[in-house]
C-alpha cells in the first residue's frame, strides 16, 4: 500500500456570478457580461472579508447584551489624537448640501426627485426601497437612464413624467447594508461554494460600473450613502472596495465620494475612526436618527427596564443621548473638515388635508432650526414640499455660505455614558403600544407588495421605523412592562391587537396582511429576536423560485 506524502490537492474553480433571477425587459443593459465579471471580482476579493466583518457585529451585540458598554477605543486613541489628518471632504455638486431628498429609485420617484428643485437626491436601493428583483434591477435602469439624461415615465393612468429642472439635485446613491443578501444572483468562490451575493456590492457595483464615466463627464461624480456601518474595520472595507473599482475602471483615486450614515450605537464610538479609515474618499457623515433609535433597542433589549424606551413619539430629537449623538458628529465632522449632514423628520405635508400639512410644516421648520443652529451643513427631507421649509431654516444660519465647516463646536463634550444615557422619563401608553403594531403590519404589508417608503397616518415609514416599532413591542414584551394605565403588554395583548389591525385594515384581493402578520409575530413576538426583521422577510417572501 502506497502512503501520499506532501499537501493534499485541493479542487479550485474559477470564480463566477449566475443570474438566478427572472428577466425581464432592457435587464440585459444592466446584467451585461462586463458588469457581472466586476460584481465577480468584487465578491472574490471581498466577500469573505464582509463574513468575518458580519460576525464581529455578532460578536459585539453578545458583549453588550451581557453588560459590556461601549467605550471610545484605547487601541486607537492616536488617530483621534491626531490633529493633522483631515478628510477629502466635496467632490465636484457636494459643495452645498443643506437640503437632500430622499426617496426610492422606481422612475416616477427618481423624476419627482430631481425636479425637487433640492441640492442632493439621496437615490435609496435601501431602506426605502423593498429589495424585489424587479425593484433592483429596474431601479438600476432608472438611474442609467437619469444620468443619461433619457428618462420618462408614463402611469397607467397616462400621465406623463419628465424631467424639466433646469439644474438638478447631485445623485448620491444608497446601496443596502452588509447584512442583506442578494439571492437572485449567486457567487460561487475558488472552492466551488455557491452562497447569495452581497446586496451592497451588487448595488454598489452594477451602479459604478456602468454609471462612473458618466457621472464625471457631467461634471459630478460616482457618490454614495454607505448604510448600517458598525465599526471602523467595516468602513476600511469599503474604502478599499472604492480603490479597487476605481483602479479597476481607469478613473483616478479618490473619485468616489462616500457619506456615511452614523445610524448604530457602535459606530457613533468610532466616528473620528470611521472618517480616518475613508478618509481619501469620504466627503461626510450623516445622523441616521431612526435606525440609531433601533440599534440602541437591539443592543440594549435585554439590559433590564433601566435601558427601556417609552413610546416611539417620546424619542425625539432632544433627550440626552441623541442630543449627544448628534453634538458629538457636528464637532467629529467639522474637526476634520467632513459635512455634517441632518436626519429625516417623518412628519409629512398631505395636500388634501391642511391642517396636518401645517402641523407638519411647523414640526419640520423646528427640527430644521435645531439642526442648522446646531452646525449641521444640510438635512433630509423625505417630500418635495417641504424643500422650502428646510432650506429657510438653513439659508437664515448659511445665507450665501455653502456650508458651516468653520463652526468647529470646541464646547461640547460627550461621555460614553452620555451615548446610553436612555432615560427619558415618559410612560409607554395603549395608544404607543397599538401604533407600534399598527404601523409595523402595515409597513411590511407594503413592503411586501414592492413598497420600501410608505405615508402612514402622516408620517412617513421606512424599513428603519418599522424595525423601532416591531423592536420595542418585543423588548416591551420581555421586559415585562405594562402600559401608564397597568395593562401588562404580553404576547397575548399583542396578539389580539394583531387582529384589531387585521379587522380594520383596508382588505383587498391580492393583499399581503396575513403574511405581514406573519412576519411580525416572528419579528416581535419570538422568543429569539432577528437582527433586521427584512432578513426573513426577504428570505420567505421575496425571493423569486422556479
Amino acid at each position: 500500500m502506497r502512503t501520499r506524502t506532501g499537501p493534499i490537492p485541493t479542487q479550485t474553480h474559477e470564480p463566477s456570478i449566475e443570474i438566478a433571477g427572472r428577466l425581464g425587459p432592457r435587464y440585459d443593459e444592466v446584467l451585461t457580461p462586463e458588469a457581472l465579471a466586476f460584481l465577480t471580482e468584487l465578491h472574490h476579493r471581498f466577500g469573505a472579508r464582509r463574513h468575518d466583518r458580519l460576525a464581529d457585529r455578532m460578536r459585539r451585540r453578545f458583549e453588550i447584551g451581557n453588560g459590556h458598554d461601549p467605550q471610545f477605543r484605547d487601541d486607537t486613541r492616536h488617530i483621534r489624537e491626531d490633529a493633522e489628518w483631515q478628510v477629502a471632504g466635496a467632490g465636484p455638486g457636494l459643495e452645498d448640501r443643506r437640503v437632500e431628498i430622499t426617496g426610492p429609485t422606481d422612475p416616477k420617484m427618481t423624476i419627482n426627485a430631481l425636479n425637487s428643485g433640492a441640492k442632493v437626491w439621496l437615490a435609496d436601493q435601501e431602506d426605502a426601497t423593498s429589495p424585489t428583483w424587479k425593484n433592483v434591477i429596474e431601479g438600476q435602469l432608472s438611474l442609467r437612464d437619469a444620468i443619461r439624461g433619457d428618462l420618462s415615465f408614463t402611469s397607467p393612468e397616462g400621465k406623463r413624467y419628465e424631467v424639466t429642472a433646469t439644474e438638478t439635485p447631485t445623485i448620491v446613491m444608497r446601496p443596502r447594508g452588509w447584512h442583506l443578501p442578494e439571492q437572485h444572483i449567486r457567487f460561487t468562490d475558488r472552492t466551488g461554494r455557491t452562497m447569495a451575493a452581497s446586496g451592497s456590492l451588487v448595488d454598489f457595483g452594477l451602479y459604478f460600473f456602468h454609471n462612473a464615466a458618466q457621472l464625471i463627464a457631467n461634471g459630478r461624480g460616482p457618490y454614495f450613502y454607505i448604510a448600517k456601518l458598525e465599526s471602523s474595520e467595516e468602513a476600511k472595507l469599503w474604502d478599499d472596495v472604492f480603490t479597487f473599482s476605481e483602479q479597476y475602471v481607469g478613473i483616478a483615486h479618490g473619485t468616489i465620494r462616500a457619506t456615511v450614515l452614523i445610524e448604530t450605537l457602535p459606530a457613533a464610538f468610532e466616528m473620528e475612526e470611521i472618517l480616518f479609515e475613508l478618509r481619501d474618499h469620504i466627503a461626510g457623515l450623516n445622523a441616521g436618527r431612526w435606525d440609531y433609535i433601533f440599534s440602541i433597542i437591539k443592543n440594549y433589549r435585554g439590559r433590564g427596564a433601566r435601558f427601556v424606551l417609552p413610546d416611539r413619539s417620546e424619542v425625539t430629537m432632544t433627550v440626552p443621548f441623541m442630543r449627544a449623538y448628534t453634538e458629538l458628529l457636528v464637532k467629529t465632522c467639522h474637526k476634520r473638515g467632513a459635512f455634517a449632514i441632518g436626519g429625516m423628520s417623518a412628519f409629512i405635508p398631505n395636500r388634501r388635508d391642511p391642517e396636518v400639512t401645517e402641523r407638519a410644516f411647523e414640526k419640520v421648520a423646528a427640527d430644521k432650526k435645531r439642526e442648522a443652529g446646531d452646525g449641521f451643513d444640510g438635512t433630509w427631507v423625505a417630500h418635495p414640499d417641504l424643500i422650502p421649509v428646510a432650506r429657510a431654516e438653513f439659508d437664515a444660519v448659511l445665507g450665501d455660505r455653502p456650508n458651516q465647516l468653520d463652526r468647529q463646536r470646541p464646547e461640547v463634550e460627550v461621555a460614553a455614558a452620555d451615548l446610553i444615557d436612555v432615560h427619558i422619563g415618559r410612560p409607554i401608553t395603549t395608544a404607543g403600544v397599538y401604533g407600534n403594531v399598527s404601523v409595523a403590519i402595515r409597513y411590511i404589508e407594503a413592503w411586501l407588495r414592492g413598497l420600501g417608503a410608505v405615508a402612514i397616518d402622516n408620517l412617513m415609514e421606512d424599513a428603519a421605523t418599522a424595525e423601532i416599532s416591531r423592536s420595542q413591542v418585543w423588548q416591551w414584551i420581555h421586559q415585562d412592562r405594562t402600559t401608564e394605565d397597568g395593562t401588562p403588554i404580553t404576547r397575548e395583548s399583542i396578539e389580539a391587537l394583531v387582529t384589531q389591525v387585521l379587522t380594520q385594515a383596508d382588505r383587498r384581493e391580492g393583499d399581503r396582511f396575513d403574511d405581514a402578520a406573519d412576519i411580525f409575530r416572528e419579528v416581535a413576538l419570538g422568543q429569539d429576536f432577528p437582527a433586521f426583521l427584512t432578513l426573513p422577510a426577504y428570505a420567505k417572501y421575496l425571493v423569486e423560485t422556479d
